[in-house]
């Protein structure tokens, strides 16, 4: 797909990290962005340097969704690309015994649901709404419509202690990719995922010193955390290269996360 000021793109959760990365180097290449977040004062000021919008969005409610993807649309036109990395975790064992006082505990359900829904189900709900909206579309280049980027984690594969809530969610991204590919094979609709490994987020900014740098020792090569803008220029080849569908990719510098 070529990407120019004639092509509309949605990324969720693109008022920091990855997704303000990717917004970034959409709107770098004259895409017009509309940003979907919860964090209302970043988003807009991320919008506001791309010459984006914002809409203010949660993707575990539908009426939210719609309003956000009506805003767009109304400003920018129907998308042709949407890139989903509104996400967040959790971790907790799936029954454990305590320490002090031998009382046995195990998962909350309530959190178990809360991620899936967050992760795999909002995620879903974008990529199905907006999939709609480019059915509208006249194809392009080799009857193109649209390109999707959805995000998973190196957790769907090798998740660690605690993390059977964020793995099936994540997880759960990667089995959808191939069925969503096939769905939409016969309009012109092309979907992939990213498993991004460690990442110099905002949330990993929180981490003490001496925990990041532990982490990125633990990945072979290079040792150092990922970088959004990586995460980025993964995405956007995703997008630009048309023969690029159905695929789950790591990018991870070759880690294999350990059992904590």
């Amino acid at each position: 797909m070529k990407l120019d000021s004639t092509v509309s793109a949605v990324v969720t959760g693109g008022s920091s990290g990855l997704g303000e990365a990717t917004a970034r180097a959409l709107a770098a290449k004259g895409v017009k962005v509309a940003i979907f977040d919860m964090q209302a004062a970043k988003g807009e000021a991320v919008a506001a340097d791309i010459g984006g919008i914002f809409c203010e969005v949660n993707v575990t409610s539908e009426e939210s969704v719609d309003a956000g993807f009506a805003k767009a649309r109304a400003a920018h036109g129907q998308e042709r690309v949407l890139v989903c990395c509104a996400g967040t975790g959790n971790a907790m064992k799936t029954a454990s015994r305590s320490k002090e006082d031998g009382s046995i505990k195990h998962f909350s359900l309530e959190a178990f649901n809360w991620l899936i829904q967050i992760n795999l189900v909002g995620t879903f709900r974008c990529v199905a709404k907006s999939a709609a909206g480019m059915l509208t579309l006249e194809p392009g280049e080799d009857g193109e419509r649209g390109a999707m980027v959805m995000t998973a984690s190196v957790a769907a594969e090798d998740g660690q202690i605690g993390q059977a809530a964020y793995s099936a969610s994540k997880g759960g991204v990667v089995g959808m990719t191939l069925p969503i590919a096939r769905d939409l094979m016969g309009e012109g609709i092309r979907i992939n995922t990213i498993l991004p490994g460690i990442f110099n987020t905002p949330l990993m900014n929180a981490a003490p010193p001496q925990v990041k740098e532990a982490l990125a020792a633990s990945v072979p090569f290079p040792k150092r955390l990922g970088l959004a803008p990586e995460y980025a220029h993964l995405a956007m080849t995703m997008i630009e290269n048309g023969y690029f569908n159905g695929e789950d990719v790591r990018l991870d510098g070759a880690i294999r996360m350990a059992p904590r």
